[in-house]
């Protein structure tokens, strides 16, 4: 039987993308209206936000951690 690939789609995942989109629109509005502090505040959103993926999927809601609740397969 072929494995599947999950391609991170976990709560892990969606949380991390979703403060880093977040952060990007953040430093993007600071390069527009060229603010220094606005940028840096995105810029340390983005870490937080991978922060808080890695710690999501440290604590086993990444899509490693999703591996042990699947039913055995048949085969």
């Amino acid at each position: 039987m072929d494995e599947h690939e999950d391609h991170g789609h976990s709560v892990a995942a969606w949380t991390a993308v979703t403060i880093i989109i977040v952060a990007s629109v953040i430093m993007s509005v600071a390069v527009v209206f060229p603010n220094r502090w606005l940028f840096v505040g995105g810029a340390v959103l983005a870490v937080v936000g991978a922060v808080a993926g890695k710690v999501l999927s440290m604590a086993g809601y990444g899509a490693a951690g999703r591996d042990h609740e699947q039913a055995p397969s048949i085969r």
